[in-house]
């Protein structure tokens, strides 16, 4: 019996490569020469890359046998379906595929697609009470301080008593609110499909109809959702306007499902406190945004997910599914394409 052939299309450290070898009934693939090489730990996009012929035609070639992919080969994505025609099954190495799976195309063929859901939430969540930690304690206040060697004492505000407004409550919003539940605030969430508080690790849930209540009501707001047609700009002018005055914002899911204009305009007159943005709406974010300049705000470079541990859980992830898809149960993080619209 033939094993499943398996070509890993982006770069994985060598244990990693063994861990997903040693999965029974798999014959793996990986030649990290013909690869984007890595600008950092986890990085699953890497350097620009132009393969001589005879390395893209020994690359083609592997792409031609295999029957699934860890990640995608970002070097082909246009052609990916015409280039793998045996490739049944991908496993992403990041949550949000949405957008691309659109603007590939790849969306309507009947590749199975399974996301990397769950595995960024704790480096997200820390980003996250990171960003509220040094907005209460005043961090630029500290760092204008120190650069003047001036010592002057002054007061902080604390988190413990705030509320905090999650926008999306699956893994990664649901790891937030266990932070912050530690921290001893009050967490409003709302979610897509109702699902009572307790079970969902909040201390209210507020159903996405109201969600100008969930707003009104946060001193830290938090965006944990993917763009969608319907989520496209969710967060525009009236929402900022609802938050209240001197509140914090937070965006850890996608630049476009915030109107970014409005929110600069908010920043400027004061209505926000500051924001702290992984995420905008056009990236990388141009050098003549003033939202560099902006003293209350935190710039990401979409980088919050991104941590040392990543390749250790996308490896046991996708070893484990490995294992499902050869004993033909269903997967994990099996991507639905009936949210996207």
């Amino acid at each position: 019996m033939s094993k499943l052939c398996v070509l890993i299309a982006s770069y994985l450290e060598p244990e990693h490569v063994e861990r997903i070898a040693a999965v029974p009934g798999v014959e793996v693939v990986y030649d990290p020469a013909l690869l984007p090489a890595p600008r950092y730990q986890a990085d699953h996009h890497g350097a620009p890359l132009h393969r001589a012929p005879g390395d893209e035609a020994r690359w083609r070639g592997y792409l031609a046998r295999a029957e699934v992919l860890f990640d995608f080969d970002f070097t082909n994505l246009d052609r990916l379906l015409e280039l793998a025609p045996n490739v049944r099954w991908i496993q992403a190495t990041s949550a949000g595929i949405g957008e691309l799976l659109l603007r590939t195309g790849l969306v309507h063929s009947s590749v199975i697609f399974t996301t990397a859901s769950g595995v960024h939430a704790t480096p997200l969540a820390e980003f996250c009470l990171w960003a509220m930690l040094g907005f209460v304690k005043d961090a630029p206040r500290l760092a204008r301080e120190q650069a003047a060697h001036h010592w002057e004492r002054y007061c902080a505000r604390e988190l413990r008593g705030m509320s905090v407004g999650i926008i999306g409550l699956g893994n990664v919003g649901r790891e937030v609110a266990r932070l912050c539940r530690a921290f001893g605030m009050h967490v409003i969430a709302t979610r897509r499909t109702a699902v009572p508080a307790a079970d969902a690790g909040a201390d209210e849930m507020v159903p996405l109809g109201e969600l100008p209540r969930l707003l009104g009501a946060s001193d830290v707001v938090v965006v944990s959702i993917p763009r969608t047609a319907k989520t496209e700009r969710l967060i525009g002018e009236r929402e900022i306007r609802a938050m209240k005055r001197g509140a914090f914002f937070i965006n850890i899911g996608r630049g476009a499902v915030v109107d970014e204009p409005a929110l600069i305009e908010a920043l400027r007159d004061g209505h926000l406190g500051g924001a702290a943005l992984d995420v905008v709406a056009d990236e990388p974010l141009r050098p003549t945004s003033p939202l560099w300049d902006m003293p209350n705000v935190i710039i990401s470079p979409h980088s919050a997910s991104t941590a040392d541990s990543e390749n250790a859980k996308l490896t046991e992830l996708f070893c484990e599914n490995l294992r499902r898809y050869l004993a033909r149960e269903p997967l994990l993080n099996l991507f639905d394409r009936d949210r996207m619209y």
